[in-house]
């Protein structure tokens, strides 16, 4: 065991003998830290418990950090770091409030007027904060993102403009229900028996997002199946509504098994004990379920259906786009002329 070791070792032993005595609060103070660039090992943090003179004597910490720094293998810091407790979880209001406080209010009274000082803060809630701000900041281009290239990829394999437009739409509809039964159970706090928890009136920063991207994913996938074989058909014999039943009927099976799989393995995870993955099971659940049922089985042939042959409209300027179709699956001729609206 080195110097350092050892010497980390008595003050804890030291200041929780004293802390006994006294009865004070538990502080930490760290100051040997590794400046930015350099190399070794992870800073050393000295836990010492007690509410005497002795804590928050500045004569005391200087001597230590001297005698510290002095140590073999110990580089000299220029960080300090201060452990203040707050009230809440973490991650509801009473965190936020209280951070807000900290940062607005009493870094810049304590540390306002001196340059050359940088003050961070932070903590499960700092952390909570920060990512979902630079979440929002980030949400329109990693939706943008998504919404362009399903656009780009189902204009090219259906060469039409109709389609990837509704299927986006319909898709938003499964991610949008998904997101309001998050609210109401794990937010508003419906349902807490049943699934045996306690709301803390929020969801966990990532999950939006997270289930945005795979629902989406898994949504486009259903799609993409109904609207081939919906294809097919009206190329087949150039009926739409023919082609709608036909379509459904055909992929009924295959979409429900899924579902019904899916449903039942993410409705695993809305009974775990741990927050996160109860809120990502009854998201994912909630969400395939009603995609598989209302919005496909419902919404997606009813469009179709109103739209009719208007579904494979495809401007004259795109008329360039490559056929992915073989000569023998090619639309009538009179289906393969574009329909005006």
């Amino acid at each position: 065991m080195n110097w350092l070791f050892g010497l980390v070792i008595a003050c804890c032993a030291a200041s929780n003998a004293f802390a006994q005595s006294a009865g004070g609060p538990l502080r930490v103070a760290t100051r040997i830290v590794k400046p930015a660039g350099a190399t070794g090992t992870l800073p050393a943090v000295l836990y010492m418990h007690g509410g005497g003179w002795v804590l928050g004597n500045a004569a005391t910490h200087d001597r230590l950090v001297r005698e510290a720094e002095a140590a073999p293998g110990v580089i000299a810091g220029s960080l300090a770091k201060v452990s203040i407790p707050t009230e809440g979880s973490g991650n509801d209001s009473e965190s936020q409030d209280a951070l807000a406080s900290i940062r607005d209010d009493a870094i810049p009274a304590a540390f306002g007027g001196i340059e050359g000082v940088t003050v961070a803060v932070s903590g499960n809630a700092a952390q909570s904060v920060d990512f979902r701000d630079q979440l929002i900041d980030r949400l329109p281009l990693i939706f943008g993102f998504v919404f362009a290239l399903a656009f780009l990829l189902m204009l090219v394999t259906f060469r039409s403009i109709v389609i990837p437009i509704k299927a986006i739409l319909l898709n938003l509809l499964s991610v949008g229900a998904a997101y309001g039964i998050l609210t109401l159970v794990f937010q508003e706090g419906h349902g807490e028996q049943a699934l045996g928890f306690h709301s803390v009136g929020g969801i966990v920063p990532w999950l939006p997002l997270f289930l945005f991207v795979i629902l989406f994913g898994l949504s486009m996938d259903y799609h993409v199946f109904v609207i081939s074989r919906i294809r097919e058909s009206f190329n087949r014999s150039g009926s739409m509504d023919a082609a709608i039943s036909e379509g459904i009927r055909s992929t009924a099976g295959v979409v429900t098994s899924a579902a019904i799989v899916m449903v039942g393995v993410f409705a695993i995870f809305a009974t775990l004990s741990i927050m996160m993955f109860k809120q990502f099971g009854v998201g994912l659940a909630a969400a395939i379920l009603i995609d598989a049922t209302i919005v496909r089985g419902v919404l997606l042939p009813a469009t179709m259906k109103l739209l009719g042959e208007r579904n494979w409209y495809l401007p004259a300027w795109l008329e360039w786009l490559p056929r992915l179709e073989d000569d023998e699956d090619a639309a009538p001729e009179t289906a393969a002329t574009p329909v005006s609206v």
